[in-house]
């Protein structure tokens, strides 16, 4: 396995320079172990790799686990590598800007017992949620819409009150 990291740095690295950016590219284990984290950190202005509501770095990210997944399993046949790529923590402040939103947005439903709507987000970032959320047992949360449209709803438990 640690081949496989030092190639993932590798490759990732590559296709950074390749669309013309600069970084230091570092690997770590996210704190539930299940997938690997890429670092991408930079003083330059990455803005512009990590794009509008970080469209670009969705892309970027898909790309790298496209080219590690077929360059690793080429090798030695095994299975897909779960990494997800971050670029100056915006991924990491992200997540923790959706939490605080959906904690709130829960401490809300609970005094209102209204449901409410968060804004349309990723599947990520919905699996997320729900997971933030499952914690709240007099709560329960649905996604709802289409793609790009899809959006978690947080509903008061009926008969919890």
């Amino acid at each position: 396995m640690e081949n496989h990291k030092d190639k993932i740095i590798e490759i990732t690295r590559d296709l950074l320079n390749r669309v013309g950016f600069e970084g230091e590219v570092k690997l770590s284990e996210n704190v539930s172990n299940d997938f690997l984290v890429v670092s991408i950190e930079s003083d330059n202005d990455l803005s512009m790799l990590i794009g509008k509501n970080g469209q670009n770095l969705i892309a970027f990210d898909h790309v790298a686990r496209l080219l590690v997944n077929k360059k690793l399993n080429g090798y030695d046949g095994s299975p897909s590598i779960n990494f997800m790529v971050d670029i100056n923590d915006y991924r990491k402040s992200k997540t923790t800007y959706l939490i605080d939103v959906a904690r709130n947005t829960a401490k809300r439903v609970t005094q209102t017992q209204k449901a409410e709507a968060l804004p349309p987000m990723s599947s990520y970032e919905r699996r997320l949620v729900h997971t933030e959320l499952a914690s709240f047992k007099e709560l329960q949360t649905e996604s709802i819409g289409q793609e790009p449209r899809r959006r978690v709803v947080i509903k008061p438990l009926v008969g919890s009150m």
